[in-house]
């Protein structure tokens, strides 16, 4: 049994799907190349110590009796409230050591405290010998989630865990791994930060006011993500960009685009791209496009053109695993 090991695990970028999947709809997830890297090392003395310099926590430590009990400071919730659920169902006695690194910035919306608490649990399942399933290192970290936000669907967890691309529903009552020909993406990082509690709020608050509307654009936000899952198995990219511009639409409808991503979706459009959409929660973070190789340039120059940051991303890759 190891006493120290390296786990890393992947970003993700949402491909259709967003808010309904939050209630009971369908979505379609991708993995994304940046990783989330995570050393664990059990130690002698009862104590939790975490080093995670990407969000501002250095130096910080406490006694493993002590996790999620006294104030935690942001940039270690997930972390430390993942430690402790692990513990209270699968009891030791050591002390923990957690050194998180980031390939990606926090800042994107790609999932970075999601992927680390993947990390954690997957580290802990190794060190501890418990050889947790995926489904059971979901069921802990999504708890995790939904201990620091309060609400979530679980997608991002489930990203971080199986790769590749997912039809996923909500909470994990459904995670069926795709097999993807291709997915030629093209990201854009609009330089506004989202919070994503703060949007599904704001949905969910003309949700209460205009209830029939909004569960109508969740209803056919299902039906769309059922479309692009068959043309996405298909490798039919054209129809796959057009259901994005759909889901597009419906996002608006919602409220959550902001010009500046809208000018970076039209741009990309007007580029050649086969379809763009925003990518998560909305209000800023980052769009996608869907590309032919031939228009990849002139799509990257419209979303440059439009203020946006282009960001090479890789797709489709390898869920968590232990680093040699």
């Amino acid at each position: 049994m190891y006493k120290k090991i390296r786990i890393s695990a992947p970003g993700k970028l949402m491909l259709l799907g967003e808010h309904a999947v939050v209630y009971n709809r369908p979505c379609l997830v991708t993995a994304v190349g940046q990783r989330m890297r995570a050393t664990v090392e059990l130690t002698d003395d009862a104590t939790f110590s975490l080093e995670a310099p990407d969000v501002k926590v250095t130096s910080y430590s406490k006694p493993m009796s002590e996790l999620g009990i006294s104030e935690v400071p942001k940039g270690a919730q997930f972390v430390e409230l993942a430690v402790k659920n692990f513990l209270e169902k699968y009891p030791f006695t050591d002390g923990l050591k957690v050194t998180t690194q980031s390939e990606f910035s926090s800042q994107f919306g790609f999932g970075s405290s999601s992927a680390s608490t993947v990390c954690v649990v997957k580290a802990l399942s190794e060190l501890t010998g418990k050889n947790l399933s995926n489904k059971e290192l979901f069921d802990l970290a999504y708890k995790t989630v939904l201990d620091v936000q309060g609400k979530g669907s679980g997608f991002d967890v489930a990203a971080g865990i199986y790769g590749g691309c997912l039809y996923f529903v909500t909470g994990g009552k459904v995670i069926e791994p795709l097999v993807v020909k291709e997915l030629p993406l093209i990201v854009g990082y609009s330089g506004i930060k989202a919070d994503t509690v703060t949007l599904m709020n704001q949905v969910k608050a003309k949700a209460m006011k205009y209830p029939e509307f909004i569960e109508s654009l969740y209803t056919e936000v299902a039906k769309l993500v059922e479309k692009a899952k068959s043309a996405l198995l298909d490798n039919d990219l054209v129809t796959f960009g057009e259901l994005m511009n759909f889901n597009q639409g419906l996002l608006e409808s919602m409220g959550v685009g902001i010009f500046k991503l809208s000018a970076m979706i039209y741009g990309a459009r007007d580029g050649g791209a086969y379809g763009a959409k925003l990518s998560g929660a909305g209000g800023g973070d980052c769009m996608i496009a869907l590309a032919s190789p031939d228009k990849t340039q002139a799509v990257k120059q419209a979303i440059s053109a439009a203020g946006g940051q282009v960001i090479e991303v890789e797709t489709n890759v390898e869920g968590v695993r232990v680093e040699v």
